[in-house]
């Protein structure tokens, strides 16, 4: 016999779950099993919007993640076969303020709204308005890593977003293949990045949003990011990604990206850089923070260096020398006495 929550009381105390700095996970493994479905209900509400929930059987097994990426909120969320709706009262109760850009990671969802229906398979994007009424199926036990945009950064025509829900967005090729893995591995990494990286990353998710968006509706190919432009957001993610390599060498980026090294060169001597002195700043960066956070006399700099990809602790000396005219323990030692810098 199917079971329904559909009603949330204001004064019901909030789901809490375990938090690690930005991340927060809500599982309905923390409460008796009878009272699985209505957990799982106040934990949507609370984390993404209000919808109604039905399941099959009387007791849910469904874990939600959160965290944040700059503006971008990010919930995973993984869980038994079951039916949302997003009803009229739910929506009255809301500020409509973001747009959902979901991935479905496993299993299948049917989704409905603004008149379609389209059915997403693994790996396929859909955008979901959270001003108008939707209904979701997931047949199968399922993950979906989803994507609350800030509507105003997106800057999209109300008539434009009405034409972009209830559509199956295929990672197939162009745009969309570049940004669904991209959001995958970011819901599935996005607490390891500091707060100024996590910005960054996400004012590059938010152009390729509204650039695959554009794509979708047809726009002019004049008004979307150049090839070039996209090809160096995603190459600048992989080496993010992996920094840690010591093996890291234009060579295996280039090839990573089906692209020729001297393809490679091209696009950052646009950017008035080299990709191996980008790789090298990126590498510093990360160790001064690391190096900052660190309590006196635990600084390990041979560690911190091989950790973010330097072969030696003198190669990184010699590194961080020459980009910043001192040695790293004098830096530290200054920044121990003055203060992080700003």
């Amino acid at each position: 016999m199917p079971t329904a929550i559909g009603s949330h009381e204001e004064t019901r105390p909030r789901p809490a779950g375990p938090a690690s700095g930005r991340t927060r996970v809500l599982t309905t493994r923390s409460v008796p099993p009878a009272e699985s479905l209505e957990y799982w209900h106040d934990a949507v509400f609370d984390t993404l919007v209000g919808m109604d929930i039905a399941a099959e059987g009387s007791t849910y097994d469904a874990t939600l993640r959160t965290d944040r990426l700059g503006e971008l909120r990010i919930t995973t969320v993984e869980a038994d076969p079951g039916r949302v709706h997003r009803a009229p009262r739910f929506i009255a109760r809301g500020d409509g303020r973001e747009i959902f850009v979901a991935v479905q990671s496993t299993g299948r969802a049917l989704v409905q709204q603004d008149g379609r229906s389209t059915e997403l398979r693994a790996g396929d994007l859909c955008f979901f308005e959270t001003l108008r009424p939707f209904r979701t199926t997931f047949p199968d036990r399922f993950r979906m890593k989803v994507f609350a945009v800030p509507r105003r950064l997106l800057d999209l025509p109300e008539a434009d977003v009405r034409q972009l829900t209830g559509r199956a967005v295929h990672p197939g090729g162009g745009l969309p293949a570049l940004l669904a893995p991209l959001l995958e591995r970011l819901a599935d990494t996005s607490a390891s990045y500091t707060a100024p990286t996590a910005e960054r990353l996400a004012g590059s998710v938010v152009d390729l949003v509204a650039a695959t968006a554009a794509d979708q509706l047809g726009a002019d190919p004049a008004d979307l990011p150049g090839a070039d432009d996209v090809l160096l957001l995603r190459i600048r993610t992989y080496i993010r990604w992996h920094l840690s390599d010591p093996g890291l060498t234009p060579a295996v980026i280039a090839r990573a990206h089906g692209i020729s090294v001297r393809c490679l060169h091209r696009l950052f001597q646009a950017e008035d850089t080299t990709v191996c002195r980008w790789i090298r700043d990126q590498r510093l960066r990360e160790c001064r923070r690391e190096l900052a956070g660190r309590p006196p006399g635990q600084a390990g700099l041979g560690q911190v260096a091989r950790r973010w990809g330097f072969g030696s602790a003198a190669g990184f000396g010699k590194a961080f020398r020459g980009s910043f005219g001192l040695s790293p323990t004098d830096w530290l030692a200054r920044v121990r006495a003055e203060g992080p810098p700003c």
